[in-house]
């Protein structure tokens, strides 16, 4: 059985001619579905992908989670 597992996606995004950096933090089974639970998350808001970078996913530890939610359902 696969363990469910927390990733960090770190990136930028153009809109209006800003750069804005966003930090998500994900649970998956896989990386591929962090990213893209991510995407479309932040393509929810009328951003389009190609106006997405992305600059890091990393697995880390619920320990290492800022997010309340994600930190209390890992436990």
């Amino acid at each position: 059985m696969s363990e469910i597992k927390i990733y960090r996606i770190i990136g930028i995004y153009y809109k209006n001619h800003k750069k804005y950096l966003f930090r998500k933090e994900e649970r998956a089974l896989k990386r591929e579905d962090a990213l893209e639970k991510a995407l479309s998350q932040i393509t929810s808001i009328g951003i389009l992908r190609r106006q997405i970078k992305i600059q890091e996913i990393k697995e880390i530890s619920p320990e290492e989670a800022q997010d309340y939610l994600i930190r209390e359902l890992s436990q």
